[in-house]
């Protein structure tokens, strides 16, 4: 018993336990591994789900604070500028004030014209960029992984690409048979080539020792391509989608000024040519908005794409 006793202390047991226990007993305590005492967790720590969340909505109301104050900042210095109307060699004496481009907005909306422009324009630049979307990636991954597709389609792609999408328009009015198909082409070829390039740049940068990882573990080319290739370009993928909206909307309203008969760009053509200057104004803030909108759809979407990039990143800032 004294021994017994003796070896319970020793383990880091209670003695006063033992002093009336059976061997069978005092075995199964000096066996038993020791208790940890539990660490109070501190005070006012939540969960890491929680913490995050709530870094990540501080963050964003940080960004929405300092766009707030760039908006508010541009909204005021053009109400200085149109209300002493500055001329010094750049002359505000014609520019409208936000007053008068909200009445003309009003006005404007009080019939469902301008509507169907802004209509008929959407529809142009999702069918030219949906085109050049699929088009572009498409041909950016193989061109960027096989070297023979490369060798037989990237030199004709290279020898195009420095055309301007407005110079296409005379061909393009000869080329298709109708004025709506001719412009969706413009768009289409505003968008191609960043998207095309980006897609390119993105298998290039794909790091080889995952390529050669893969195929030592003995997958296919197929499987490859789902999961190496695609995921590895993915980032830059969508830096060349972001890039091909903005100048697939360059694009698109430059061919509506010139040969269109509908849509946004028409419309604020139509406002120059009728010396309505708030009309004019409408025009570039309804493009300038409906161009951030299709951009912040496709972050969105490239951000739902592309989960582990949210974990590098606070990876790196931490």
């Amino acid at each position: 018993m004294k021994s017994a006793m003796s070896a319970v202390t020793h383990k880091g047991g209670n003695p006063h336990i033992a002093a009336g226990a059976s061997p069978a007993h005092l075995s199964a305590v000096t066996n038993s591994p020791p208790q940890r005492s539990a660490q109070p967790s501190p005070a006012g720590a939540g969960s890491p789900k929680r913490n995050t969340w709530f870094r990540k909505w501080r963050a964003n109301r940080l960004d929405a604070g300092l766009g707030l104050v760039s908006l508010v900042t541009m909204l005021l210095l053009w109400y200085l500028v149109t209300r002493f109307r500055i001329d010094f060699y750049v002359r505000f004496t014609n520019v409208p004030s936000p007053a008068d481009v909200l009445q003309k907005f009003i006005e404007i909306n009080h019939t469902t014209s301008f509507l169907d422009n802004v209509l008929i324009s959407l529809r142009r630049i999702w069918l030219g960029f949906g085109i050049a979307a699929i088009l572009g990636v498409s041909l950016g991954l193989l061109v960027g992984r096989y070297r023979m597709v490369r060798g037989l389609l990237f030199p004709a792609l290279e020898a195009l690409r420095p055309i301007p999408a407005i110079a296409w328009v005379p061909i393009s009015v000869m080329l298709w048979p109708s004025n709506e198909v001719s412009i969706v082409f413009i768009t289409f070829l505003g968008a191609f080539f960043p998207i095309l390039l980006n897609t390119v740049e993105g298998v290039h940068a794909i790091d080889k020792v995952l390529l050669r990882a893969a195929s030592s573990l003995g997958a296919s080319e197929a499987s490859m391509f789902r999961h190496v290739v695609l995921p590895g370009a993915l980032p830059h993928i969508f830096t060349g989608l972001a890039l091909g909206m903005g100048v697939a909307w360059v694009s698109l309203i430059a061919a509506e000024m010139i040969s269109g008969q509908f849509g946004v760009g028409y419309a604020t053509w139509e406002a120059y040519s009728l010396i309505s200057y708030p009309e004019i104004v409408v025009g570039m803030i309804t493009i300038g908005l409906l161009g951030w909108i299709c951009s912040a759809l496709i972050r969105i979407v490239g951000s739902m794409s592309m989960p582990w990039l949210a974990f590098t990143t606070r990876r790196g800032k931490s």
